[in-house]
């Protein structure tokens, strides 16, 4: 088996969903469809957080991160796919994948802890009224928020550079989306037995640890709203619950089935739609899970609408 050198600036073939598609015009369209919804949905989310000063609170600082994070976290892999069907043009540079590959494990694994951070911010706020702004005070979000981007940063560094030492075979098609860790190592030319364990353990631990908190925290939650007396506060804590808890099913899922089922359960074609969901149907839908239940997001919407549209409609 002949090998190459990574570090030479050889590059490699990613076979996305596109090119085993049986209609890929259709999914090509469908991909763009989904990908300017991210853009305006999320882009809109972010402004209307930003913009009004009524939602300048903990729950809405997080989510602000989160379509910050789905935004640029789509924009990784959706782009290119979208140019290189459309130019016949499907190769990456090695920097390129690397790149790619440290930015989806970074913006992936800030998301994860994310998520957690906004179960207990639920908890606190559901359970704990009356404390919330001194145990979510803009110092306390700050620091979850660094958190998140500098243990996902960490983390995809280490990968990055250890994935990418591996020397890799002259086959160097990569049937996959996008550059992730388990489809490059079918392509190493080296025994990734022991590193595949360490990714295995390690997106185990970075997997349920998170989920493990948010369950926790919504076991409490449970039992909090069972015992309000109230049927309209039931109802708002359980309509902002059941949103989040929504992102969280379709966000863990797709990664545990990427990061946590053994290798032998994998095959490339459900790779590329686990890989499709989570990259280009998860950042569209999320801010809309969020927002058309929410009427204070609506409300906001609405206004900051109506704000920047006034002046163009009272030149008439």
């Amino acid at each position: 088996m002949e090998y190459w050198n990574s570090t030479l600036g050889s590059g490699f073939i990613l076979m996305g969903i596109l090119n085993d598609s049986g209609s890929p015009e259709l999914l090509c369209a469908t991909i763009t469809v989904l990908y300017m919804l991210a853009l305006t949905s999320n882009g809109l989310l972010l402004l209307v957080i930003t913009v009004d000063s009524r939602l300048h609170v903990p729950m809405y600082f997080l989510l602000g991160q989160l379509s910050l994070m789905d935004l640029l976290f789509t924009s990784v892999f959706t782009p290119k796919a979208l140019v290189d069907f459309l130019q016949s043009e499907n190769t990456i540079s090695c920097g390129g994948c690397a790149l790619q590959m440290f930015l989806a494990l970074t913006l992936g694994g800030a998301e994860d802890l994310l998520l957690a951070f906004m179960a207990y911010d639920r908890y606190v706020a559901i359970c704990h009224p009356l404390n919330y702004m001194v145990f979510m005070r803009p110092r306390v979000c700050s620091l979850m928020v660094a958190t998140a981007w500098i243990l996902a940063f960490l983390s995809a560094l280490g990968h990055t550079l250890y994935t990418m030492h591996y020397p890799f075979c002259k086959v160097r098609k990569i049937r996959h989306l996008l550059c992730e860790i388990p489809p490059l190592l079918k392509l190493a030319c080296a025994d990734t037995s022991r590193y595949e364990l360490l990714v295995y353990v390690t997106g185990v631990t970075f997997l349920l640890m998170p989920l493990s908190a948010i369950v926790a925290s919504y076991a409490l939650i449970l039992c909090t709203v069972l015992h309000m007396p109230s049927n309209e506060g039931k109802q708002k804590a359980l309509v902002t619950c059941s949103s989040h808890l929504t992102v969280v099913g379709m966000f863990y899922g797709a990664a545990t089935f990427m990061y946590v089922l053994p290798s032998s359960l994998h095959n490339p074609r459900q790779d590329n739609i686990i890989s499709f969901f989570y990259t280009v149907v998860t950042p569209a839908l999320n801010p809309l899970i969020y927002s058309l239940r929410n009427q204070e997001v609506m409300g906001a919407l609405r206004r900051v609408l109506g704000k920047y549209m006034l002046p163009t409609h009272c030149t008439f």
